[in-house]
């Protein structure tokens, strides 16, 4: 397993997701502002944490037991899979549909009705996949 989700490798995310217009840029459009929780299915607790404010993460690191807005959990499998080949909409529908993604925080039925939603959430996936290719 790589040190995805480790408190450097969240720091390289941030960075990457604050220079990603499809991320930062769009959810500043918007106004998103969240914790966001990334971790293993079947672990109390999530690994990393993003802090979102108006689009841009703020504050990365491992969790300190925050309140949660998104919770995002899969299999260390189906992470190592998508950092490899990131996933689009249809495959993560798939496997949120299966049980092998789940979103213990958040409303994900809502997000991807919203196309100013759902293409930064496609997009943050892709993000990810750079950071564990470098």
């Amino acid at each position: 397993m790589t040190d995805f989700f480790s408190s450097r490798w969240m720091t390289a995310y941030r960075d990457a997701w604050n220079a990603e217009p499809e991320l930062a840029e769009m959810l500043s459009g918007v106004g998103f502002d969240a914790v966001i929780g990334y971790g293993v299915l079947d672990e109390p607790h999530p690994r990393g944490v993003l802090h979102v404010e108006n689009g841009r993460v703020v504050n990365a690191g491992p969790y300190r037991g925050e309140d949660l807005a998104w919770d995002l959990r899969a299999a260390e499998a189906t992470w190592q899979n998508w950092l490899q080949r990131p996933p689009g909409m249809m495959q993560i529908g798939a496997a949120y549909t299966t049980g092998k993604f789940q979103i213990l925080a958040g409303d994900y039925i809502s997000m991807i009705k919203d196309s100013r939603m759902a293409r930064p959430f496609v997009k943050s996936f892709e993000t990810m996949a750079k950071i564990s290719s470098n």
